[in-house]
């Protein structure tokens, strides 16, 4: 179960989607539904495999419902990757930045907003890149104002979930990109610190949207993570 981020949909996980076939039947969640992180989790939990257990990575607001599945469904993870993510709750400086770019797409301007957050989801290099910004815009523009301002509200109000890491025990992996100005690289450090037995990947030259911008050393990674939980 693969299960992408803030504004984005399928196509951020294309590449993984193509060719980890080989070892997994592969279900990209559908994080449009719900108005909290419990409420998508919900979904998502309702699309996987019913009644076993499945391995699950979430990217971003995907990692976020990740680890609201494995607070409430913990029997159901065989595997966790929690990908450019944070297991903290938002800091008030973020969800003063979220209610603004609410507030723009409330007010009918939309289209600036993915416009103002691609800078900080793909690295410096790759902002000229017109395949990568292409794929970053339409994916928000498929997923649209409403479901944004939901996911918005979603993120803003998740919990912190810190003191739950230390009670994973199914194999994890923790990866970002080295530049991910989101969430950055110490916030990684301190959840593969707190999950017993989890590894640390860090993808160099990478921003933010990593399975998107790095697919191939992203695909490596959940390769190595499906084949062998314990060595990611």
């Amino acid at each position: 179960m693969l299960v992408p981020g803030l504004l984005c949909d399928e196509r951020l996980w294309q590449h993984q989607a193509e060719h980890l076939v080989d070892l997994a039947d592969l279900i990209i969640a559908d994080v449009t539904r719900g108005a909290s992180v419990s409420e998508i989790a919900r979904t998502v939990l309702d699309a996987a495999p019913p009644g076993g257990r499945f391995a699950l990575a979430g990217l971003s607001m995907g990692g976020y419902v990740a680890l609201e599945i494995l607070r409430v469904a913990p029997e159901r993870v065989a595997r966790l990757a929690l990908l450019d993510t944070s297991a903290r709750a938002d800091t008030p400086e973020q969800t003063a930045t979220r209610r603004d770019l609410i507030e723009l797409s409330q007010e009918g301007r939309f289209g600036e907003v993915p416009r103002r957050l691609l800078p900080n989801v793909v690295h410096p290099d790759r902002l000229d890149d017109e395949r990568l910004t292409s794929i970053v815009l339409s994916m928000a523009d498929t997923v649209g104002p409403e479901v944004f301002v939901r996911q918005e509200e979603a993120i803003i109000g998740r919990p912190d979930g810190r003191g739950d890491l230390p009670g994973i025990v199914c194999p994890t992996l923790v990866l970002c990109g080295r530049e991910d100005a989101l969430t950055p690289m110490h916030l990684h450090e301190e959840m593969a610190g707190l999950i017993p037995g989890s590894q640390l990947r860090v993808i160099g030259e990478c921003g933010h949207l990593s399975a998107l911008e790095r697919p191939q050393e992203v695909t490596a990674a959940l390769r190595e993570w499906l084949v062998d939980g314990s060595k990611p």
